[in-house]
């Protein structure tokens, strides 16, 4: 089970700053910046082409909603949305997940 798994069902320890159905997310333990979240869906899937075009669905909402509530919560002047897929593109966690990544003048 990959360490996201194990964060969604509980065994791991996370500071969870959105949850719903189908979608959890949680601050970075290694953060770029104040703030920096991954919003991850709760199925397992490795990667793009391995998620449903409706769970992408899901996943996709819920990042809206988690960076609305990051600008706004933070005061941040922007956000960065990333998805890395595939380890050759620096995915590290073989279980698909956005980074939401606050911005902030100067950064």
């Amino acid at each position: 089970m990959c360490i996201f798994c194990n964060i969604i069902i509980g065994k791991i320890p996370c500071y969870k700053t959105f949850e719903d159905d189908d979608v959890m997310a949680f601050l970075d333990i290694n953060p770029v910046s104040h703030g920096h979240t991954l919003v991850v869906p709760k199925k397992h899937f490795t990667n793009m082409e391995d998620i449903t075009e409706e769970e992408l669905s899901k996943l996709i909402k819920a990042v809206k909603k988690v960076a609305y509530a990051l600008k706004n919560g933070l005061g941040a002047a922007g956000y960065n949305v990333q998805l890395n897929n595939d380890p050759e593109a620096g995915q590290e966690v073989p279980h698909i997940h956005f980074h939401i990544i606050p911005r902030r003048q100067g950064d």
